[in-house]
């Protein structure tokens, strides 16, 4: 599948990389306004077409287009990507509201072409594993799970730490959960940049039990990308910084003894073994990448399509007291309609 690629800022040249490593990819164009990137593209990669304006290459022969553009820009060129007949894969988060993320759900199922948000951890091997561990039901009934992804800069121009950091957690939770919050809040501070929050903590409440809450910052002294799941009966570990053993399973707890007497109360611990399960060291990147052109090639529904990044943004909106409401089906079918 000929792919071009949107976008050669901080995270394009790693999209260039994993297409041109892609195996159902053949790397045929990029697009970009800085001069200087599209240079450095060209002397790596000598075969790919550069072009400087998005409408000469959505009107060259591409058929996949991956974007990598600053959030505020995803929807619309997604959107003309769409419309120009190409399969289109966005780097998180899908679009800048829910509203338009739902849209563009509904314009690539109405034009038959795939449509991918870019999550990168839920192609991890370790967050694949967790969500084995939550199906199963290795870990018990789940209680809570708490995220903190935090380092020094790099500092956003455009959206603030939430956008930036904590959209990841926000699609791994819900990946390992499988559903949407019922109840979320945040809370931050904007430290150095007026108006944009470089810390903040989300908390969300699910119907099912489970309680989960995010701590993301561009302000702290140590890089930190360490995440607990506790179950009732086994608990998990996941620090993305460690080099080996990122996962760790421990099989402890506290019970309460049912009382014999009035009055009696005791809990008993649970101090069992840690288990640090085998890994695949496969990039997340690359099987994402792949997992899209699969996607494209064969009509499936892609793990992270529109319907997921749709949620991850809806997720992020109801923490920041955004306000959304359900569509329903009849606002559905008339967005359909306009691009069948």
């Amino acid at each position: 599948m000929r792919t071009g690629l949107i976008g050669l800022g901080y995270w394009g040249p790693n999209l260039a990389r994993a297409l041109s490593q892609a195996r159902q990819s053949e790397f045929a164009a990029c697009c970009d306004l800085d001069a200087a990137r599209r240079q450095k593209i060209a002397r790596q990669y000598p075969g790919v077409a550069m072009f400087n304006n998005v409408d000469d290459l959505l009107d060259s022969d591409v058929e996949a287009v991956l974007v990598a553009t600053p959030i505020a820009t995803h929807y619309e060129l997604a959107r003309r990507a769409l419309l120009a007949g190409k399969h289109v894969f966005v780097e998180k988060p899908l679009s800048d509201t829910s509203v338009r993320a739902r849209e563009l759900k509904i314009m690539a199922r109405s034009l038959g072409r795939t449509l991918m948000a870019g999550h990168t951890f839920v192609y991890s091997p370790s967050v694949v594993k967790i969500k084995e561990l939550i199906d199963s039901g290795a870990l018990g009934e789940i209680y809570y799970l708490s995220f903190s992804r935090v380092n020094l800069g790099l500092y956003c121009k455009d959206v603030d730490v939430v956008w930036d950091l904590a959209v990841h957690d926000v699609s791994i939770l819900l990946y390992w959960l499988g559903e949407m919050p019922a109840r979320a809040c945040s809370f931050g501070r904007s430290c150095v940049q007026r108006a944009k929050r470089d810390v903040a903590s989300l908390w969300f409440q699910f119907a099912s039990g489970p309680v989960a809450w995010c701590e993301v910052s561009w302000l702290s002294p140590q890089k930190m990308r360490r995440t607990c799941v506790v179950g009732s009966d086994r608990m998990v570990v996941y620090d993305d910084t460690e080099p080996s053993d990122k996962v760790k399973i421990y099989d402890r707890g506290v019970n309460l003894r049912q009382p014999e007497s009035f009055g009696e109360f005791q809990l008993s611990y649970r101090l069992g073994d840690m288990v640090a399960p085998n890994l695949s060291n496969t990039e997340p990147l690359l099987t994402e990448v792949e997992h899209f052109l699969e996607c494209a090639e064969t009509s499936s529904a892609p793990r992270t399509g529109g319907a997921f990044g749709e949620d991850v943004v809806r997720a992020i909106e109801m923490a920041t007291d955004i306000g959304w409401q359900a569509s329903d089906q009849s606002e559905e079918t008339a967005v359909s309609s306009r691009f069948s």
